[in-house]
């Protein structure tokens, strides 16, 4: 099995997978904003949106912080909504529709990159849980500058370390070590890839941005049961899928299966609540 890290293969499963699981992401949308609500409204606070504001929304997805910020922007403002999966990104045009929001517009587009987004000037640009997964953060940090006025804000929502994060990663380290998987190299994308203490930081001074912040917020994700949450995550977790790819139907069993043992711990009389803790980081262009 071969160890070497392949940013165009990686890229391609991603879009595979959020393709797939762009219908679960849909459907689990209610559980999703009550679990990233209080971290998406640092968010958009820290990106200073407001009335009239052009907004990027990078990585969007089914769309939940896409509406959140469409709605603060109001109808003198435009919020152009970008992923690489399109059928994850058809949700989203479509939840914007049925919630009447006209200033919403959506694009196929790879974030890092930005080719596909003609114009530039951009007052904010937003990121829930996206950032993360880029084989490459510096070309995508560098693609949301340019699009970006000066002075115009980055906010993003990551998630800080593993430790502080159970839910996900005892799942991401059972599969780990049933697919046999090295543990991701400083750089490489995965969801904990920015949530060490001063990487989001470097990361964001490297690509040029100033007046850097990061904000931790307490995200507990609470469900009905362990079961239920293994159920959210075998659903729409495209990233699991992906490091299961390597294993036959058997084994992907045989994985949930003690996933869904080791989650229990999180089971109490109020339900499920597995510890969570996101970071905001937000910052600005230079004047």
């Amino acid at each position: 099995m071969s160890t070497t890290f392949d940013p165009v293969a990686f890229k391609a499963t991603t879009r595979a997978q959020w393709e797939q699981a762009a219908e679960a992401w849909h459907r689990w949308g209610p559980a999703i904003e009550s679990w990233l609500g209080a971290a998406t409204d640092t968010m958009l606070d820290a990106a200073e949106i407001g009335q009239g504001s052009r907004v990027l929304d990078i990585a969007a997805g089914a769309g939940g912080q896409t509406l959140a910020a469409a709605r603060r922007v109001g109808p003198t403002g435009r919020v152009l909504a970008t992923d690489i999966a399109p059928a994850i990104l058809a949700y989203a045009a479509q939840a914007a529709a049925d919630a009447g929001l006209s200033n919403v517009d959506t694009v196929e587009a790879d974030g890092e990159d930005l080719a596909a987004v003609a114009e530039t000037g951009y007052d904010a640009a937003i990121s829930r849980v996206g950032l993360i997964y880029f084989p490459d953060q510096q070309a995508a940090l560098a693609a949301i500058r340019r699009v970006l006025r000066p002075g115009g804000r980055i906010s993003a929502v990551v998630y800080s370390t593993a430790d502080a994060n159970p839910f996900f990663a005892i799942p991401v380290s059972i599969i780990r070590r049933r697919a046999q998987l090295p543990p991701p190299a400083p750089g490489q994308p995965g969801p904990f890839s920015l949530g060490g203490p001063g990487v989001a930081e470097q990361a964001l001074a490297e690509a040029g941005f100033t007046g850097i912040t990061v904000t931790r917020v307490p995200s507990p994700l609470r469900l009905d049961s362990a079961a239920e949450c293994v159920r959210f995550e075998r659903e729409s977790f495209g990233a699991l899928h992906q490091m299961m790819s390597g294993l036959s139907q058997e084994e992907r069993e045989d994985a949930w299966r003690e996933i869904s043992e080791q989650l229990t711990q999180f089971d109490g009389p109020k339900g499920f609540e597995g510890p969570c803790e996101m970071l905001v980081v937000a910052a600005a262009t230079p004047v």
